[in-house]
């Protein structure tokens, strides 16, 4: 007997604990936006430079170094820091034995290349030697400014929700309280680069050799943010 009216004494507590628990203030439950569209500013591009033979003669090499030195004089006209110009990687570590061992190896060299006119890259591309380039790659790209932005749109995301939660309750003859919870939704879309006339890889045939500098487009970066809001209704 005991027994049974512990248990109910503790089923009884529990009930009322819950009881405390629930939430009977007046709410409103809203959602507000904010978007915007901006253009990529800083573009990160990937080189490959390789030796190549001139006329398929074995002993008219072109050499890595030269190549190396169009690219690096190529970035110094276009006006950018050599800190935007860096190595990603080498065909081999040993570019000197394998030669010693080979005369007939190709080396080459991965670079990237940070750039935020495209013009620029155009004009970069445009001086180096086009039978020299395996090729180039978009790697990635982003706007500087671009935390800045996100905070702005979340701002205005949550004012729209405000507003429109304040004449909702008004319409009905109530004030809007304070902010119970807020809830963060975000659509942030990060196309990939378009390309057209991308020389991908040099043919050895001097049919690149009068090719189109490189023209990229990029579509817009689109960001998009919801805030739920739940507000308390006076």
């Amino acid at each position: 007997m005991k027994k049974l009216l512990t248990l109910a004494f503790v089923a009884l507590l529990s009930v009322s604990a819950m009881a405390q628990q629930v939430d009977l203030r007046k709410k409103i439950s809203v959602s507000g936006s904010a978007e915007t569209e901006v253009t990529p500013d800083i573009i990160y591009i990937s080189i490959s430079l390789k030796e190549y033979l001139k006329d398929g003669n074995s002993k008219k090499k072109v050499d890595i170094t030269e190549l190396e030195n169009q690219l690096y004089a190529a970035v110094q006209k276009a006006g950018l820091d050599k800190e935007n110009l860096t190595i990603n990687n080498l065909s081999s570590y040993t570019i000197t034995t394998e030669k010693k061992k080979n005369p007939d190896y190709l080396a080459s060299k991965q670079y990237r290349l940070k750039v935020s006119d495209l013009n620029k890259w155009n004009a970069i591309i445009g001086a180096i030697d086009p039978k020299g380039i395996a090729y180039t790659n978009i790697d990635s790209y982003d706007y500087s400014k671009i935390e800045t932005l996100k905070r702005e749109l979340k701002i205005k995301a949550l004012q729209a929700a405000r507003e429109k939660a304040s004449y909702l309750v008004e319409a009905l003859g109530d004030k809007l309280g304070s902010v119970i919870d807020i809830q963060e939704i975000n659509n942030e879309v990060y196309p990939q680069a378009m390309y057209r006339n991308v020389m991908m890889k040099a043919s050895f045939d001097g049919a690149a050799e009068n090719a189109p500098a490189p023209e990229i487009d990029f579509k817009k970066i689109k960001l998009n943010y919801v805030m739920n809001t739940v507000f308390e209704i006076k």
